[in-house]
């Protein structure tokens, strides 16, 4: 009976410890695992002061920080629209990490381009213009747009980010679970990051 009990629980942890494991691989993340600071950045793909952070802070914070083992960076996906969301899975659609985050940045470049008017099918087709740009294929776009589960998967992760960090507004900057208020430019975000080092 105890051997039983034993096999029973180890196989309880192991799933439990997989389960854990694939909720965080979720997240779309670069950097060093066991970096000292963790940036967090909550945004909507369709949010211009989303845009504006990643561009204005994301390549100087790789070159800087990300790439030196010293930050681990978090993009947590929170869509304010349905827009916001089918742009989200587009960059999942991607297998390879670093393309999620090329992508990622491209379609905050081009957001003035796609993220216009009421038609998510007219936006849909813009969205896989930038997608095709970085060798997703059109099939493989309309294969994740259909995806029931990553659309679960993201609308779960702004649940939970609501409920966990009170998100009121995007995007929302946590540095090692501090909420950054400080400006949107990579001077300012820079002593943020140093003070924490």
């Amino acid at each position: 009976m105890k051997k039983v009990s034993k096999i029973f629980y180890r196989t309880l942890f192991l799933f439990c410890f997989i389960l854990i494991t694939n909720v965080e691989s979720k997240v779309l993340s670069v950097g060093n695992s066991d970096a000292k600071i963790t940036v967090k950045v909550f945004s909507s793909l369709t949010c211009p002061h989303c845009a504006d952070f990643h561009i204005s802070i994301f390549d100087n914070l790789k070159k800087d920080f990300i790439d030196k083992g010293l930050v681990k960076f978090e993009h947590h996906a929170f869509p304010l629209d349905l827009a916001a969301l089918n742009a989200e899975i587009i960059v999942r659609c991607h297998e390879n990490n670093d393309k999620k985050f090329k992508l990622l940045e491209r379609i905050y470049q081009k957001q003035k381009i796609w993220a216009v008017g009421s038609d998510i099918n007219k936006i849909n087709d813009s969205i896989k213009k930038i997608g095709l740009e970085l060798n997703l294929s059109e099939k493989n776009m309309n294969r994740c747009l259909k995806d029931e589960k990553t659309q679960d998967i993201i609308l779960n992760e702004r649940i939970e980010a609501q409920k966990n960090y009170k998100i009121d507004s995007t995007p929302t900057v946590f540095i090692n679970d501090k909420k950054y208020t400080g400006k949107v430019n990579y001077k300012q975000f820079k002593k943020a990051i140093e003070k924490k080092l």
